[in-house]
């Protein structure tokens, strides 16, 4: 698995965490990369994407609240997340999308209390 995922964990309602996805310079540089979701019993869903330059485009369930960024030296894609809600809760997987195909990570859960 050529993408590594981390930064999952628990929290409460209101509280922040933040993912990080880490991938070869070879796919991250060509890479649009981005997030996913998939909560039980329910597809796995965009929330966020982000390009190159300073394209980045978020599922509206999550915009104002989630930031997503990339470091083009470490190859890595973060997710902050901040005012987290119970609906939040998923696993969370990070993406790799270019010419030169796709890659998944391998899900990092979050859970959300109320």
């Amino acid at each position: 698995v050529p993408l590594q995922a981390f930064g999952g964990g628990s929290v409460q309602a209101g509280g922040s965490l933040r993912l990080s996805c880490s991938a070869p310079g070879s796919i991250f540089s060509i890479s649009m990369m981005g997030w996913y979701r998939q909560a039980p019993g329910k597809q796995r869903e965009l929330v966020a994407r982000t390009g190159s330059g300073d394209f980045s485009a978020y599922a509206d369930s999550v915009k104002g609240r989630f930031t997503i960024s990339r470091d083009n030296t470490k190859n890595t894609v973060y997710l902050q997340m901040n005012s987290l809600k119970p609906e939040d809760t998923a696993v969370y997987y990070c993406n790799a999308r270019s010419y030169r195909g796709e890659y998944w990570g391998q899900g990092t859960e979050v859970t959300v209390s109320s």
